[in-house]
């Protein structure tokens, strides 16, 4: 298998094995017009097995919010074909319309205009509550 490198753009990598889908459409990667290798079960010295997500352009997207699927990945900022920078984006303490409440009876549902906005409310266990009727999130396909 051959993946080039890229010139300019960003390497999301140490996602657990079988998660970088997941993060492939949370981003709607496949909406992009660059090159995208999502890399699933790499060997990794650390992890055992990992998936790698490696875009060719700069998105528009605050891939902070990446903290709330997994805090433990590591994004790669590359310009130049040289790495800029590398962090591993902490779970935000807000998310507005990133993720949905799944109660039927929560304002959201029958309020379309209102944002979806939930809060970190235990950090140890990466728990999100929606602002308007305390349920927990609707899981990330």
């Amino acid at each position: 298998m051959n993946i080039d490198s890229i010139n300019n753009g960003i390497v999301i990598d140490h996602i657990k094995a079988g998660q970088g889908m997941k993060i492939y459409n949370f981003l709607n990667l496949g909406n992009l017009k660059c090159s995208v290798a999502l890399i699933s079960h790499a060997n990794s010295h650390l992890m055992g097995k990992k998936d790698i997500i490696k875009i060719d352009s700069d998105l528009e997207v605050d891939l902070n919010a990446l903290g709330y699927i997994d805090p433990e990945i590591t994004i790669n900022i590359i310009k130049d074909g040289v790495r800029v920078s590398k962090y591993h984006p902490e779970p935000p303490e807000k998310l507005t319309n990133i993720v949905f409440c799944k109660n039927p009876r929560c304002i959201t549902s029958t309020e379309q205009e209102l944002p979806h906005v939930f809060e970190l409310v235990d950090r140890v266990k990466d728990e999100y509550r929606c602002i308007y009727c305390e349920s927990k999130p609707k899981e990330i396909d």
